[in-house]
C-alpha cells in the first residue's frame, strides 16, 4: 500500500470498454487533468477491469476500443494503473491478457488509495 503514490486525483472506472461512453469519458477526464499539471491515477473495479484486456476490438456499435488510450497514458504522465484483484478473478482475466502494466489491489486496500487522494471522480 505505501507503493501506491498520494495524488491529486484519482479516477475510478466501473464500465467495459463497449456498451456505453462512461469508460471513454473517464479516460478522458483523467488525460485532461493530467494535462493541466495533476497527478492522476486511475483505478479500475468491476467491469472496468475489462479496458484492460490486449487485443480489444471494435464493440458492437462501432466504438473504438480502449487500447490506444490506455497506451498513451504515460505521454501524460499517468503511471498509476490500479486493478481490483477480484474483479480479474471474477471475469476470469488472467494478468497476462492485459495491455499495460498494472498494480493489482486486494479488497482491504481500496479504501487506503481512495484516502490519499483529493478529489475522486467516478465513472
Amino acid at each position: 500500500m505505501n507503493d501506491i503514490p498520494e495524488g491529486d486525483l484519482l479516477v475510478i472506472l466501473r464500465h467495459g470498454p463497449h456498451g456505453s461512453s462512461w469508460l471513454r469519458e473517464g479516460l478522458e477526464a483523467a488525460l485532461v487533468a493530467a494535462a493541466f499539471g495533476q497527478r492522476v491515477s486511475l483505478l479500475f473495479l468491476g467491469d472496468g477491469a475489462m479496458a484492460l484486456l490486449d487485443g480489444q476490438q471494435v464493440g458492437p456499435l462501432g466504438q473504438k476500443g480502449t487500447q490506444p488510450m490506455l497506451e498513451m497514458l504515460g505521454m501524460y504522465d499517468i503511471d498509476t494503473l490500479l486493478v481490483d484483484d477480484r474483479a480479474l478473478a471474477e471475469r476470469g482475466i488472467d494478468v497476462d491478457d492485459l495491455s499495460v502494466p498494472v498494480s493489482r489491489l486486494e479488497g482491504g486496500t481500496i479504501a487506503g488509495v481512495l484516502a490519499r487522494h483529493r478529489q475522486i471522480l467516478n465513472f
